[in-house]
């Protein structure tokens, strides 16, 4: 067994074939690991456009890549096809920080290709997800490559952020401090057709309260103080992804504006449930008697 951590960065441009906007392949660096996690090769790559002329100027700004430096690039085709034998035919784990490149390199085999799979990728973790159960964060938030390095106590300066090669070994150096083969075996996703159906799916929110995948329950709310149900005086309203409302407590009279968000994802509707204290204005105070 052998893991293979790697890095894109790419350059948003305007795809004639798809008339929107494609996130090109601009860099590739990885670093190859065995199984005890030690580097026994790397590989790092510009990739010569071929969908777009010229680089954004935040995408040099942020990169410190050059026009000059991808025109000097392999074609991607060329580039993947160094990559897949460089990778092998031992059995491989792919791993990159959040599953962003792996979407955007199945855009890129997809529009420079024309297929929609990637022909390497049997096996995947999304490091940032393994990673993240060992580094406190906020619920329902994601955690940067560079700040999970620095909780980790990893010196992020020796690194060239924003650089394939670099963030792949930075990644790699992540993986190594909270490393558990077990734990990484729940993580790992063999990619077959569910796996590219998951990445295909876009989440959205539900704007319908009729929906039969909105769990009613949610559109309740339990006074904190008192341990009642309180009453709705609103109808529901929907509003930047949310429905809003407001409640009153039969006993305690205090009122509270209740937002809930139902986001449809691939194998499941995520439930983000907010209240905040309402205090009626003397307009609205008139308009309700």
């Amino acid at each position: 067994m052998q893991y293979v951590v790697f890095d894109l960065e790419w350059n948003n441009v305007y795809g004639r074939k798809i008339k929107g906007f494609i996130n090109e392949i601009i860099e590739i660096g990885a670093v190859k690991l065995d199984e005890n996690l030690n580097e026994i090769s790397s590989f790092s790559s510009f990739v010569k456009p071929s969908i777009g002329k010229r680089l954004r100027g935040s995408v040099k700004k942020l990169t410190n890549i050059t026009n000059d430096d991808v025109l000097g690039g392999e074609p991607f085709t060329q580039v993947f096809s160094a990559f897949r034998k460089w990778i092998g035919a031992q059995p491989t784990v792919i791993l990159t920080w959040g599953d962003g490149d792996i979407r955007v390199l199945i855009e890129n085999y997809k529009y420079l290709n024309g297929i929609a799979y990637i022909p390497f990728l049997t096996d995947y973790v999304d490091l940032q997800t393994f990673v993240q159960r060992k580094v406190p964060t906020e619920k329902g938030q994601q955690i940067g490559l560079g700040k999970a390095a620095e909780s980790l106590g990893i010196d992020g300066d020796e690194y060239s952020l924003h650089r394939a090669l670099d963030d792949s070994r930075l990644s790699a150096e992540c993986l190594k401090r909270v490393f558990d083969f077990n734990e990484l075996q729940d993580y790992i996703r063999p990619c077959g057709t569910e796996f590219y159906a998951k990445l295909a799916f876009k989440p959205h929110p539900i704007s319908n309260l009729k929906n039969p995948l909105i769990d009613k329950k949610q559109l309740t709310y339990v006074c904190p103080d008192c341990r009642v149900n309180a009453q709705r005086l609103k109808e529901w309203k929907y509003s930047n992804r949310f429905f809003r409302s407001i409640f009153k407590c039969p006993y305690c009279g205090k009122m509270t504006r209740v937002s809930v968000r139902f986001m449809r994802m691939y194998d499941r509707v995520d439930v983000k449930k907010t209240t905040a204290p309402y205090i009626p204005s003397e307009e609205q105070i008139k308009a309700d008697e």
